[in-house]
């Protein structure tokens, strides 16, 4: 399986989901499946959090707290899901606000792996 059918796989599966993005802890993107009616700009809030995720993961290291595996965002329009997938990429599931935060978790939890494996 590719990796945008792997992104595609999480999206079609979460209700609410309006796009997963592969990013680069620089804020590039290496890949992404969105839904068509999406309202904004997914890319930009993905960039941006990237920058947010950066941080925390270097305050993580600074406070010997362990491995950084997720970060969660939630605003009043949306909920994004951020997962580690090794140390120069993450994962960003974008949802709307009434999406099912918790399928969105666990699928970017199982799919990782399916992730790593096609990244390497």
């Amino acid at each position: 399986m590719s990796i945008r059918e792997i992104l595609n796989t999480i999206v079609d599966g979460v209700d609410g989901a309006l796009a997963a993005i592969i990013m680069a802890y620089d804020g590039i993107p290496i890949d992404e499946a969105a839904v068509e009616q999406s309202d904004f700009d997914t890319q930009l809030l993905s960039v941006e959090y990237a920058t947010v995720l950066k941080e925390i993961k270097r305050a993580v290291d600074v406070i010997k707290a362990g491995d950084m595996e997720e970060v969660s965002i939630a605003t009043s329009q949306t909920r994004v899901v951020m997962r580690v997938l090794n140390d120069e990429l993450f994962i960003a599931l974008i949802l709307r606000r009434d999406g099912n935060f918790g399928k969105g978790r666990y699928l970017l939890k199982i799919k990782s792996y399916d992730l790593m494996q096609e990244l390497e």
